[in-house]
C-alpha cells in the first residue's frame, strides 16, 4: 500500500524524498491559486501577538499592543497551522456591584456560593455580566469579582460532543479525534508542571510528527530559544515560576467543542475555550491577577491509508489566541500577569475578555487598547 503525499493526494508523489524541484513546486502552488491546479493549499493566518499591562489604577486603561505579523510559510500538506493575534490587557472600569448588591441574589453571599453556568453548548450572544469588579481577588477567593466564579473547573469544563462516522472513517475514530483532542488542551493549558513553566513534552507528544513536519520543529526551537516569531505561548499556557505562582489549584474554562468531517479520510475537531489563571507573585503576597487566555483550535486526526499520519497522533490545522493582561512587547516564553505597581496607561478601544459572543480578534497593528475587567 502506498501511502499518499501530505497535499492530500493519493497517488501523489512522497513528501521524503520529494522528486519535484522547488521550482516546479512553486508553479504547482501558483497554478492551484489561480484555479488552474489540482488544489489549493490554505494560507496560514498572520502571527502576531498583542498583549498588554492593566491600569496604573481604575482611572488609568492599561494597554495592549498587536505586533505585525510574521512571515507565511509554506507547508508540506494540505492543510496549514496558522496563528493570529495575541490580544490585549486587562482593566476594571465599572462596578457592578452598585446594581447586583441590590438585587436578589447580588453580593457577597451569591459571590460566596454562586450558581453553577450549564455547559456552554452554541456561541453565546453577548458578555457575562452581574460580577463586581471592586471585590479584589484573594488567594482563598482567586475568582471573586470575576464571570469565571460560576465556570467549571479545569478539565472537567471541556465536555465532548456526540461522536459519529464522518469523511469516511468510523465512530469509534471520531471518539478518539475528540478524545485525543481534549488531551491535548488539558496537556497544553492545565497542567501544573506546564503552567509553572515547565516543557510541555505530553502536549508535543500527542502531534503527529509525519504531518507536522514544520509545527513540531517550530515548538521545540520556541521552547529553547523563545523570540517573537517562535512563541511557545501561541499553544501553551506558560508562566515563569520565578515571578508567579498559581493562586490554589483551580482554573476556571469555558467553552465547547464540535466535530466535523474534512476530506476523505480527515476528521476535523474545532474547540474554542477560554482559561482564566490567577496568580500571585512568587515571594509571597495576597494579592492575585488574573490572566485570561482564549484559544481556538482545529485539530485533525488523519487516516494513515489515505494521508502520511501516524496512527492515533492529531495534527493541527489552525490555531489562534488571545491573551489578556499580559505583559507588552516580551517574548521569553511566558505569559506575565501585571501588577498594579507594573501599570501603565493605554489609550487604545476597549474589549471585554469574558465576551466569548464574537471571533477570535485578529489585529496586524502596533495599537494598544483597554479592557473593562479580569
Amino acid at each position: 500500500m502506498n501511502s499518499p503525499p501530505p497535499s492530500g493526494h493519493a497517488d501523489g508523489p512522497s513528501d521524503e524524498p520529494s522528486p519535484i524541484s522547488d521550482e516546479q513546486l512553486e508553479s504547482f502552488l501558483r497554478e492551484a491559486a489561480e484555479g488552474g491546479g489540482a488544489a489549493t493549499p490554505k494560507e496560514p493566518s498572520a502571527r502576531a501577538r498583542m498583549v498588554a499591562a492593566r491600569l496604573r489604577d481604575q482611572e488609568e486603561p492599561a494597554p495592549w499592543r498587536a505586533p505585525r505579523p510574521a512571515p507565511k510559510r509554506r507547508r508540506r500538506w494540505g492543510t496549514v497551522v496558522g496563528v493570529v493575534a495575541l490580544a490585549a490587557v486587562a482593566v476594571i472600569a465599572l462596578r457592578p456591584s452598585l446594581v447586583t448588591d441590590h438585587l436578589p441574589g447580588g453580593g457577597a453571599e451569591a459571590a460566596a456560593s454562586p450558581t453553577p453556568l450549564p455547559a456552554e453548548t452554541a456561541r453565546p450572544t453577548g458578555a457575562p455580566g452581574g460580577t463586581d469588579g471592586a471585590r479584589q481577588a484573594t488567594r482563598e477567593h482567586p475568582f471573586r469579582g470575576s464571570p469565571a466564579l460560576r465556570w467549571a473547573d479545569g478539565a472537567d469544563a471541556i465536555e465532548l460532543p456526540e461522536a459519529r462516522a464522518v469523511a469516511g472513517m468510523s465512530k469509534a475514530d471520531a471518539e478518539l479525534a475528540l478524545r485525543r483532542t481534549k488531551e491535548f488542551l488539558v496537556a497544553a493549558n492545565l497542567d501544573p508542571d506546564v503552567i509553572a513553566g515547565g516543557r510541555p513534552d505530553k502536549a508535543l507528544g500527542l502531534l503527529d510528527p509525519e504531518a507536522q513536519k514544520d509545527l513540531l520543529p517550530d515548538q521545540r526551537r520556541g521552547l529553547r530559544e523563545p523570540s517573537r516569531e517562535y512563541d511557545p505561548t501561541g499553544l501553551f499556557s506558560r508562566f515563569d515560576p520565578d515571578e508567579v505562582r498559581l493562586a490554589g489549584e483551580v482554573v476556571k474554562v469555558r467553552g465547547r467543542m464540535s466535530l466535523a468531517g474534512g476530506k476523505p479520510g480527515e476528521i476535523k475537531v474545532h474547540a474554542d475555550y477560554t482559561f482564566v489563571y490567577p496568580l500571585a507573585k512568587s515571594d509571597g503576597g495576597d494579592h492575585v491577577e488574573r490572566t485570561i487566555v482564549r484559544r481556538e483550535i482545529t485539530t485533525l486526526l488523519l487516516d494513515p491509508d489515505r494521508w502520511y499520519a501516524t496512527p492515533g497522533k492529531l495534527a493541527i490545522e489552525e490555531y489562534k489566541v488571545n491573551t489578556f493582561n499580559t505583559a507588552c512587547d516580551v517574548y521569553d516564553g511566558y505569559l506575565h500577569p501585571v501588577f498594579p505597581e507594573d501599570r501603565t496607561r493605554a489609550t487604545g478601544p476597549s474589549v471585554d475578555p469574558y465576551d466569548r459572543s464574537g471571533e477570535m480578534r485578529e489585529t496586524q497593528g502596533e495599537e494598544c487598547g483597554t479592557v473593562t475587567r479580569t
